[in-house]
């Protein structure tokens, strides 16, 4: 084990407070967040329950880890929800001043589509 492994080495938690492992160092049965999102979970409520450390950019890094057989299933949304969702970006698509609904959000600095924004150069 390198030194630097060995400074982040503390699987009782005396050190660091929970136990925690090097990049990629952590056993079996624990995932961080992205992990559970690709498998389909959430932590679902449970508290950390450990921790990568490693040295990186800027100093040390973390990441926190969750338990497997703690975590829950990923919720799904509605279809009430999805309709919501769809509506409100159309919303942010539709123009205020020509109602038309264009491929791209409309710019909040604007306030209204490029076209209407600018209109002498759509003429040119």
């Amino acid at each position: 084990m390198g030194r630097i492994r060995a400074a982040f080495y503390d699987p009782e938690g005396a050190r660091w407070g929970i136990p925690t492992w090097w990049w990629r160092g952590a056993p079996a049965g624990y995932a961080t967040r992205r992990q559970l999102r690709a498998a389909g979970l959430r932590p679902g409520g449970q508290p950390v329950a450990a921790q990568l450390m490693w040295a990186g950019v800027g100093g040390t890094r973390v990441a926190y880890l969750y338990r497997l057989d703690l975590a829950k299933p990923k919720r799904t949304a509605t279809p009430a929800q999805l309709r919501a969702v769809r509506a409100a970006l159309r919303a942010r698509r539709t123009c205020p001043t020509c109602g038309v609904v264009r491929s791209y959000c409309i710019p909040r600095s604007l306030g209204e589509c490029v076209d209407c924004a600018y209109p002498q150069e759509v003429a040119a």
